[in-house]
């Protein structure tokens, strides 16, 4: 089976993501970066101790941005199976569900979802959505510029994290109501994030994307990463695609996996 998570040919070698991590450990090294993310949610080890107050709970922020990533960020729960180097800037990695998936939900779809040049999504995938809130008084919108404003440039952000595998299947979740939202009790909030996928592992870490690779995120977040996943209709994703309010149509690339003790909190 070839998915987007599997590429054929172009797979970076070891030594490229051993050089991005020694970049990270010396652009990082004596300069007080706080901890970073994304980790493995299994382990509880770290040594950066860079205090920050966590984040309320996300019921008390305002959601400020839905995007999502090709291939789980974090590792753990059930999503444990490496998908690879990868092309060696996000693309073609990460994390995926090591359950087991029928051949119908394989099935393949009739075109990539999301495609912007890095191959779209397809039947199988494997993909970790950031539901972002923040302190600040903002309407959800694109990118996490939407998460600040005028008045508050630093606010407290969390997000609250759901791994999702897209089936070929009309009866899974529908990825549109699943990203629904309204204001709630003075609040914008994601009104149907799951409740059923495992207690969240909450840790103190930053924010994403490999553009960090080799380079600290200066940017200080509260995590909440759900353990299970969701099951979900590949085609609601491309309708979502098609409208929404952040501005989204692709699928975003994935950060190396954070092992560096030093970047890492410890979790309670």
């Amino acid at each position: 089976m070839t998915t987007s998570l599997a590429l054929a040919e172009g797979m970076a070698a070891d030594t490229v993501i051993a050089s991005q991590r020694a970049a990270l450990a010396e652009n990082t090294a004596g300069k007080g970066f706080g901890p970073q993310s994304p980790r493995n949610i299994d382990t509880v080890a770290g040594n950066n101790d860079r205090v920050f107050a966590e984040a309320p709970a996300y019921t008390e922020m305002n959601l400020c941005n839905i995007h999502f990533h090709d291939g789980a960020e974090h590792q753990g729960g059930e999503f444990t199976l490496f998908a690879g180097n990868g092309d060696g800037a996000g693309f073609g990695t990460g994390f995926k569900y090591a359950g087991n998936l029928t051949e119908a939900e394989l099935a393949p779809f009739g075109k990539a979802v999301g495609d912007k040049g890095h191959g779209g999504l397809v039947s199988g995938d494997t993909i970790e959505v950031h539901y972002v809130h923040t302190t600040a008084q903002v309407t959800p919108g694109p990118t996490l510029g939407a998460c600040l404003s005028e008045a508050i440039s630093n606010p407290q952000l969390r997000v609250e994290t759901q791994v999702y595998v897209l089936v070929n299947d009309p009866a899974a979740a529908d990825f549109v109501a699943l990203t629904a939202h309204d204001v709630v009790d003075g609040v914008h909030q994601a009104i149907n994030i799951p409740a059923n996928t495992g207690t969240p592992v909450q840790y103190e870490g930053s924010t994403t994307g490999p553009g960090y690779n080799e380079v600290g995120s200066p940017l200080q977040v509260s995590w909440s990463v759900r353990p299970q996943v969701v099951k979900v209709n590949i085609a609601s994703v491309d309708a979502w695609f098609q409208n929404n309010v952040f501005g989204e149509d692709h699928a975003h690339g994935v950060r190396n996996l954070v092992e560096n003790p030093d970047l890492l909190s410890p979790i309670n």
